[in-house]
């Protein structure tokens, strides 16, 4: 069957609503639903790259349906009927293929031997309670190069542009275009089973799902392209997901760090912008409306998480991130110390976004001067050379030792790079300070 679900499946009246309509409602339903839709569609499917095709077409014909017919009650039950049954279908009509074609040639078995989520591993599939966890896990296959596993996991699970994981990744979108496509190929001509790992498996793909999660959150915290500050779809989705893997793995300690930095960072969401939306640093932000119930949980993990043994990266942040929630003001924000827990950051992580963040602090406990020597280093070092927030920091610290004209040229290279709308505002607004002119 490969036509519109049945009636069931929630359309709403039957008398249609106009493309225009019908457009906005598939395109939020992608937002919104597509991680659902495709990972509900794997367990079926036993092959992502069928999966994904079948979720594809329940997109299209939803366009078509929905104009016609009406926006379903709901969008997510509708999509997710239409691909599982497509997915049956090409299931189906392989088995009857295979069964009419003599095998000319014995296949080699696939790497991973297993069956594919959703065929006969009930057992499995209860270890991992969320289909999206599920696939996550999954997607992390320890047959694939960490970042192509991360990338392509973002891609497909998560549906961020390919464009956003090259922000997040800091490449350009060209190189992350090619990575995700070396990995499908990789993941085609290996022959590598998509299947639900057992529990013995699941530490050894940790990492991996720590930083897809991760990177979900810091993509709709600071969304990267649009009018809005955050994608509050994404930071919402990032927050469950690391709530149901410290339930699924509570003696992890980076688990509970990752939750407690999500925590921590995003009870600050409702002062980041004012009313107008424009953009409020940490320094100008009213910090009796941040969130007390998510900083009392996450700075109640913090403790727990740094014993037992030298701390992950995902502790260390979380362990900055409750020094910042936890001090009065921003200038009685414990500096020194964020400072050297950096070092240990830096250590276990090295990163140059982790050392423009130090070099960030560097210039608080120090002055702008020492932050700015920082700065030209990283700057000499090259990676961030597409990053946005390297100039942007810059020219704030030039800004506060007077030096205005070098200070301006920082701000337009920042603001070159960026293009949320709240940041390039704040960025502008900046650049008409330090020259008396409209940016």
């Amino acid at each position: 069957m490969t036509g519109s679900p049945r009636p069931e499946a929630g359309v709403g009246n039957g008398a249609g609503t106009g493309a225009g309509e019908a457009s906005a409602a598939v395109a939020d339903a992608h937002r919104r639903e597509w991680a659902f839709v495709l990972a509900a569609t794997a367990r079926v499917a036993g092959d992502l790259d069928l999966a994904e095709e079948c979720v594809q077409d329940a997109y299209a014909a939803a366009l078509i349906t929905w104009t016609s017919q009406g926006v379903p009650r709901n969008p997510g039950a509708w999509l997710t009927t239409a691909a599982r049954r497509r997915a049956i279908d090409a299931r189906r009509r392989d088995r009857v293929l295979r069964a009419k074609l003599p095998l000319l040639i014995e296949p080699d078995p696939p790497v991973a031997t297993s069956a594919p989520p959703g065929a006969g591993q009930p057992e499995e599939d209860e270890v991992i309670p969320d289909d999206r966890l599920r696939l996550i896990f999954t997607c992390c296959h320890p047959a694939l190069a960490r970042e192509a596993q991360v990338a392509l996991t973002l891609r497909l699970v998560c549906g961020l542009t390919t464009v956003e994981i090259a922000q997040a990744f800091l490449v350009a979108e060209a190189t992350m275009a090619a990575r995700v496509t070396r990995a499908k190929k990789k993941i085609s001509a290996a022959r590598i089973a998509y299947r639900v790992p057992s529990p013995a498996e699941l530490p050894d793909r940790l990492d991996a799902v720590l930083t897809v999660v991760h990177l979900l959150y810091t993509t709709g915290h600071t969304a990267p392209g649009g009018d809005n500050l955050v994608r509050a779809d994404l930071v919402d989705r990032a927050i469950g997901l690391a709530r149901m893997l410290r339930t699924l793995m509570p003696d992890e300690r980076e688990v509970g760090g990752l939750l407690a930095l999500i925590l921590l960072t995003d009870a600050r969401r409702a002062t980041r912008a004012d009313p107008h939306g424009r953009l409020l640093l940490l320094e100008e932000q009213d910090r009796s409306q941040w969130d007390r119930v998510a900083i009392a949980e996450g700075t109640a993990l913090v403790p727990w998480a740094l014993t037992g043994g030298r701390p992950g990266r995902f502790v260390l942040q979380a362990a900055i991130a409750a020094l910042h929630a936890e001090a009065p003001s921003y200038a009685q924000t414990d500096w020194p110390q964020i400072v050297a827990l950096y070092d240990l950051l830096l250590r276990a992580w090295s990163s140059p976004v982790v050392a423009l963040n130090r070099a960030v602090a560097v210039a608080m406990a120090q002055g702008p001067a020492a932050g700015l020597a920082q700065i030209g280093e990283l700057e000499a070092d090259g990676r961030l050379g597409a990053y946005r927030y390297l100039p942007a920091t810059k020219a704030d610290l030039l800004r506060r030792l007077g030096r205005w004209e070098a200070a301006a040229q920082a701000y337009r290279e920042a603001l070159a790079l960026t293009d949320n709308a709240a940041e390039r505002e704040f960025l502008a607004r900046r650049l008409t300070e330090v020259t008396g002119q409209p940016g």
